[in-house]
């Protein structure tokens, strides 16, 4: 698996389901429209009086699911990264790219109480359940920057 093999896996796919834990520690999962930047790094955007606001807020941990959700797609990343919401310079950089992705997102841009949720990868899972033996590469952060 390389990192270009990785990167177009997870830029093939528009939507994610991610997941949080509020703090009761009840699970919530939700589906996300995604960017991926070259350095795996995650950025979606949505209401600041959503439920996973509120959680991430409060715990920063979040996991995602990539793929796998049509029919016969038997392969998948599962993600798991530290969110923040970017201010200034970085969060332009990062809306650029995202609203190049997600052209309504400018639409969305007037919405109240919009924000974009960045992520940082800790730890990721490739799976490709297609072939025999499967192939399965699970990437820590460290890893995820030297990959070739």
């Amino acid at each position: 698996m390389t990192r270009a093999d990785l990167l177009t896996f997870m830029r093939g796919h528009r939507m994610a389901v991610q997941a949080s834990v509020t703090v009761a520690g009840v699970p919530q999962a939700a589906v996300v429209g995604i960017i991926v930047t070259d350095t795996f790094e995650l950025l979606f955007d949505t209401l600041d009086t959503s439920r996973k606001v509120a959680n991430l807020r409060t715990n920063s941990r979040i996991a995602f699911v990539i793929g796998g959700t049509s029919d016969g797609e038997g392969k998948t990343v599962q993600y798991e990264g530290l969110v923040d919401e970017p201010r200034g310079a970085a969060l332009e950089t990062l809306k650029d790219v995202y609203l190049t992705r997600f052209p309504d997102g400018h639409e969305r841009q007037r919405w109240p109480g919009l924000v974009y949720v960045h992520v940082r990868p800790t730890w990721l899972r490739y799976s490709d359940f297609g072939v025999i033996p499967p192939v399965i590469v699970e990437l820590t952060a460290s890893q995820l920057e030297n990959l070739a």
